[in-house]
């Protein structure tokens, strides 16, 4: 008879999908590695800022010590450029390990979590893994519903995640929404604001949630190094809260869990403020592409706030394998969703102008076909 190990709760998780690398897609197609084009994970098009590749050469010196357990650097430079103290601070191997230590350090099993249909894979992970209930609620026009959400916690709810931008649809909650959300709040519910696509927005939709970090004690934001600061290799993001939630999430962070080349390069790039405006520049134009190409080809697809674009490409449930299929065998790289209940659509990353021009063309013949 065989022995069922670790919790029930733990066995019932499906592990997260990350995109298919190059390297797995150039192997099982016979492609040439760089011929392929991805646009399936989100990232930087530009790659690492040449200012964070110096600072690694830097701090490569020292790879035989220890990282700083505490980040006493990186968090000064996060600290004067939010405007809150360092031990405001909480840093992560990616805001990913930000959102799973806030769910083991708020969150008793058994206990509830409310998030969003259609929103980031993570947050069902992380509720999951920590054997909480689930409460799901049905999505807005692809979006957050935030008075849904908040007539939806129970006495039990611990903990909101909301994203903002949205991945994967690309949805934006204005920033009256959310204040009026966290107004109406019980205090002892913790709030995760997910701002990992924060810097693509256009400069009229932009806010500084770290300034309501200091009104609201319930109010976690959570941000990443991995999308336009072009780090996604690297795993860094932090949170902001006030040291009530800090506190409880430094207790169970693992030591050494941002390593020092990391760092190292968060540190050079949150202040190359070049780099950025290149890569929002690139973002906004690349969005137009893409939507003009997908109006041409009448294409359903939701208005985005972040660097991707999602695409309904069927009617039916086995449009998106299907079409994913086609790209990966003309060398393209695109995310399906199925697994977020969207299977007649795909995410589309935005790239540099010859990456869109190239996923554009292979979508024109992946449909015609």
């Amino acid at each position: 008879m065989s022995k069922n190990y670790g919790p029930e709760y733990v066995r019932a998780i499906a592990p997260y999908q990350a995109g298919k690398p190059i390297a797995e897609v150039a192997r099982e197609f016979g492609l040439d590695e760089e011929a392929i084009v991805k646009l399936a994970s989100n990232e930087n098009p530009f790659g690492v800022p040449a200012s964070a590749v110096q600072a690694m050469n830097a701090a490569a010196a020292e790879l035989g010590r220890y990282p700083d357990a505490n980040g006493f650097d990186l968090k000064g430079a996060l600290s004067k450029r939010y405007g809150v103290p360092a031990e405001w601070i909480t840093l992560g191997n990616g805001s990913n390990d930000i959102l799973e230590i806030a769910a083991h350090a708020f969150v008793e099993r058994g206990q509830s979590v409310v998030y969003s249909q259609y929103s980031f894979a993570v947050y069902a992970l992380a509720t999951q893994g920590v054997g909480a209930r689930h409460i799901v609620v049905p999505a807005k026009d692809h979006g957050h519903d935030l008075p849904a959400m908040l007539a939806a916690i129970e006495e039990d709810t611990r903990l909101v995640f909301i994203a903002n931008p949205n991945n994967p649809t690309g949805t934006f909650i204005p920033a009256a929404e959310i204040q009026a959300f966290l107004d109406k709040v019980p205090a002892g519910v913790v709030v995760v604001l997910d701002e990992a696509y924060n810097e693509f927005l256009a400069e009229e939709n932009q806010f500084e949630s770290a300034e309501w970090v200091k009104k609201y004690p319930n109010l976690l934001v959570s941000r990443t190094f991995s999308k336009a600061y072009g780090l996604a290799g690297l795993r860094v993001g932090f949170g902001i809260a006030q040291p009530a939630l800090t506190d409880l999430m430094n207790r169970i962070r693992q030591p050494f869990n941002v390593n020092s080349l990391a760092q190292a390069a968060a540190i050079a790039a949150l202040n190359d403020k070049e780099f950025l405006k290149q890569s929002a520049v690139n973002n906004t134009a690349g969005y137009q592409q893409f939507t003009e190409a997908f109006d041409k080809l009448g294409l359903q697809y939701v208005p985005s706030y972040g660097n991707f674009v999602l695409v309904k490409v069927g009617d039916d449930a086995g449009a998106g394998a299907r079409v994913n299929l086609a790209l990966l065998k003309q060398g393209v790289i695109v995310r399906p969703v199925g697994n977020y209940g969207l299977p007649e659509w795909l995410r589309i990353s935005i790239g540099l102008p010859q990456e869109n021009a190239v996923l554009i063309a292979a979508l024109t013949k992946a449909l015609a076909e």
